[in-house]
């Protein structure tokens, strides 16, 4: 009995399955980051100047939040591009610029390794577009929780 063989087509892909061009440069970064051996005084430069390239307005709110992160004992780094910030070598928290994806505003977020949780269901990132005194407050015991 002959057989016969069928092509299979690969769908085409879509503008939502692929990535945005900015989303390519952060996982160079990433790769990058990854490949780099810095110890923690070329791993804060480096987190510094990232955060000195940002237009002014992520710039004010990056500035802001590498010092609550900085003054609750976390150490600066740089995570796909983003100044973010570690404790015993593990990522707790980031920055995203609004300015890095074109988005509405710039978020601080937080990983797994945060010690955010309560209960079942809790908020891993928080939209900033200021920062107010009592945004200051807030954020600064967020990270602190997140850094214990």
């Amino acid at each position: 009995m002959p057989t016969t063989q069928k092509t299979i087509k690969s769908p085409k892909a879509t503008t939502s399955t692929t990535f945005s061009t900015a989303e390519k440069a952060a996982m160079r970064e990433r790769a990058r980051e990854a490949r780099a051996n810095q110890d923690a005084a070329a791993l804060e430069a480096e987190c510094v100047t990232k955060i000195a390239e940002m237009p002014p307005s992520d710039r004010t709110l990056a500035n802001q939040v590498h010092a609550i992160a900085k003054a609750a004992g976390l150490s600066p780094k740089t995570w796909y591009g983003m100044p973010a910030y570690a404790k015993d070598g593990k990522n707790v928290c980031w920055f995203q610029p609004a300015s890095k994806f074109k988005s509405r505003y710039a978020f601080i977020g937080f990983t797994d390794n945060a010690k955010l949780d309560d209960g079942s269901m809790w908020p891993i990132s928080f939209a900033l577009t200021r920062v107010s005194a009592a945004d200051e407050k807030r954020l600064t015991a967020l990270v602190k929780q997140a850094a214990r």
